[in-house]
């Protein structure tokens, strides 16, 4: 039976012509003009945890209270036990900032949040439609007295966010405080606990530099810096994770744990929770000694300490990146006589350029992830036309494929399965509630990627099992140009990322189209999926041999369809007819495009050709394992959609006499 509350938004909405969207409203997201205010079964409660919190301001006498989604690495994912602005909003989006007075509470998130905020957040909380800084300086300033206190946890801010705020409240005469007790934490009585896992070495087979080789290599660096550091601070997971060829679980979709490492000259500091470091793993660090090559393991909870013990020596100079250095420990670092700073720290960008052994893993397992993509495209082809499958059956069943597949560690992200409408919001993921239908009158777009022992793959596919309009063509085959162009283009080793990106938008701009998000990150070895700092972005650092970079333009027509094509390259060095130290992108993900999405009309001769040999590509590397897993129908299927182009014709014809000769050779290839 319907509730009263529904039976009234029925009879009012009836009467403004209105019934379907209102209704729905009232089911789903909170109305706080009511009186008693709406809310639906979605939302949280946050009375008490607020009335606490406000409790923990009073003795500090702190007028406003910052919570910001990240934790103290400045991760792109967090734990569970770091989600203190969900705990706090009931706000579960993965962008957002929250600010609590003694009087009001609001959040601050982007407009891929908003709906899920009304969904999720009581009438506690006013939500503000923006993610800047100024935007929440300017509430503080409204609301919080002149020369009162706005406190923080430094473990939490940038150094960046920081000088942002400070920078915005200056003329208000508003004071940052700086808490380093993070008062959140204080009230959270059931704050999830470090999983009790022991962290773990990579074996042998897929490492090529032992640590100790990776530690003399960036003391070399230390030493070769003009302003000479004593020390570098490592504040970001994947640093020490590296630099150890150690791996964790303590973060979701990524194999990291919590650490930070102070590495000088002679001395190595490593600050992790040292009930998770096993006996077998003490003896593999050299943690019984005392020399250069030995790791003297330290209490996480000891890091500010200990950075203030070796900063109060005298003649020491420690080098921090800035984009992963908290303020916690950057405020420690006085004076600023004994601070150096690079935007990445060494450990950063050695990292970002793979090795012979990390080039050859990450290409292997880029072969062993395309068969799992290629089982689920395979599938969803027989099943779609039935009506029964739904993008959160078809995210489960491409991380089923992957689970089967050699070294699989798990997904590396949350994936993005998305058809029509929904595939138009650039990272939206499918949940029971949200889940459409696939059916063959839309397009279906698939971000996904897994974690391998040697290596983190990403890909995404752009699909329509049934007529596409001649838009959507066009548009799906003008992204494909952005990547061919991408792909193809010759540079100097050293050309920033940023002044190559506009190629993967110039075939979209030539018709007025673009899209709203970068064109490419870096990838690690079973590290993040998102790897700075390699990219497009002016941030970025310049593009060098060995470095994994994805490649994804996109098109987005707002409810309707979605089209994104990504590819994991790497960067290689190319022979020219004059110059040398040149680089080109070598693609290594190796899974087909929709072909009937492919307008060969609008592919120069040179893009057509690229587009063959990467084809060409995906058989060679993929048939064969497709072969060793015993897999035929999936070679069936790999092989039909990978025939060679032809450039006559408007649509993905195909040249019969290369088919052939393909066929003979594969033939071949068997009776072999």
């Amino acid at each position: 039976m319907p509730s009263s509350a529904w039976l009234w938004a029925v009879s009012v909405v009836a009467l403004t012509g209105h019934l379907f969207c209102a209704a729905a409203y009232e089911r789903t997201e909170r109305n706080c003009s009511l009186t008693p205010p709406y809310l639906p079964s979605t939302a949280v409660n946050t009375s008490i945890q607020l009335q606490e919190l406000r409790a923990q301001m009073l003795p500090l006498n702190v007028f406003a209270y910052i919570i910001p989604g990240t934790d103290a690495h400045l991760s792109e994912y967090i734990a569970p036990r770091d989600a203190r602005m969900a705990f706090m909003t009931g706000f579960t989006g993965s962008a957002g900032t929250a600010v609590v007075t003694q009087t009001k509470a609001a959040l601050w998130t982007d407009s891929r949040y908003w709906v899920q905020a009304e969904r999720q957040m009581d009438c506690n909380w006013e939500l503000q439609k923006d993610v800047s800084i100024i935007s929440v300086a300017e509430w503080l300033i409204s609301e919080v007295p002149a020369g009162g206190n706005i406190g923080f946890d430094p473990f939490l801010f940038s150094l960046k966010t920081q000088e942002n705020y400070a920078m915005s409240l200056e003329s208000s005469n508003q004071i940052l405080k700086s808490i380093p007790v993070n008062l959140v934490d204080q009230v959270w009585k059931d704050r999830p606990q470090i999983p009790a896992d022991s962290l773990t070495r990579l074996p042998d087979r897929v490492i090529q530099r032992t640590w100790q080789d990776k530690v003399e290599q960036i003391r070399s660096l230390m030493t070769t810096n003009p302003y000479q550091p004593t020390a570098l601070l490592l504040s970001a997971l994947d640093e020490t994770a590296w630099l150890f060829n150690l791996r964790g679980n303590d973060i979701p979709y990524n194999p990291f744990f919590y650490s930070y490492t102070l590495l000088t000259l002679d001395q190595i500091w490593l600050f992790v929770h040292t009930n998770r470091v096993t006996e077998e793993l003490k003896a593999y660090l050299s943690a019984s000694c005392t020399g250069s090559l030995c790791v003297q393991l330290k209490s996480y909870d000891s890091v500010r300490e200990n950075l203030m013990t070796y900063v109060a020596q005298s003649d020491v100079k420690v080098w921090i990146g800035t984009e992963y250095t908290n303020y916690a420990l950057y405020e420690l670092i006085t004076p600023q006589e004994k601070l150096i700073t690079s935007s990445y720290s060494p450990v950063l960008t050695t990292k970002a350029v793979k090795d012979e052994t990390e080039e050859r893993i990450l290409r292997e397992a880029h072969v062993r992830d395309a068969v799992a993509v290629i089982q689920l495209l395979m599938w969803l082809e027989k099943v779609v036309p039935a009506g029964n499958v739904t993008e959160l059956r078809a995210a489960e069943y491409v991380n089923h494929c992957r689970s089967k597949q050699k070294d699989n560690r798990g997904p590396s992200f949350e994936t993005i399965s998305a058809s029509g409408p929904n595939a138009a919001l650039a990272h939206y993921s499918p949940s029971e509630e949200t889940g459409r239908r696939l059916t063959v009158d839309e397009m279906f777009l698939v971000d996904s990627g897994g974690q391998y022992l040697d290596g983190t793959t990403d890909i995404t596919r752009t699909v329509h099992w049934g007529t596409p309009t001649d838009m959507q063509k066009e548009a799906f085959t003008r992204v494909l140009m952005g990547n061919i162009e991408i792909s193809q283009t010759v540079f100097p080793s050293g050309t920033s990322g940023v002044r190559i990106e506009m190629l993967g938008r110039r075939a979209l701009w030539e018709v007025g189209l673009n899209y709203g998000h970068g064109t490419g990150h870096g990838v690690g070895n079973y590290f993040g999926v998102h790897e700075w700092p390699v990219g497009f972005q002016s941030n970025n650092i310049p593009f060098k041999a060995g470095m994994f970079t994805s490649i994804e333009p996109g098109y987005y027509k707002e409810n309707d369809f979605g089209i994104r094509i990504e590819d994991i390259a790497v960067t290689v060095p190319v022979h020219t007819k004059f110059g040398h130290n040149f680089l080109t992108f070598d693609t290594v993900s190796l899974v087909p495009y929709d072909r009937k999405l492919i307008d060969t009309s609008l592919l120069s001769a040179k893009q057509l050709q690229w587009l063959n040999n990467y084809y060409e590509m995906i058989r060679r590397l993929v048939g064969p394992e497709l072969d060793k897993q015993g897999l035929q129908e999936e070679k069936d299927w790999m092989l039909r959609n990978t025939q060679p182009f032809t450039e006559a014709g408007s649509s993905a014809s195909v040249c019969s006499s290369s088919l052939t000769l393909i066929a003979l050779v594969f033939a071949l290839h068997n009776i072999i």
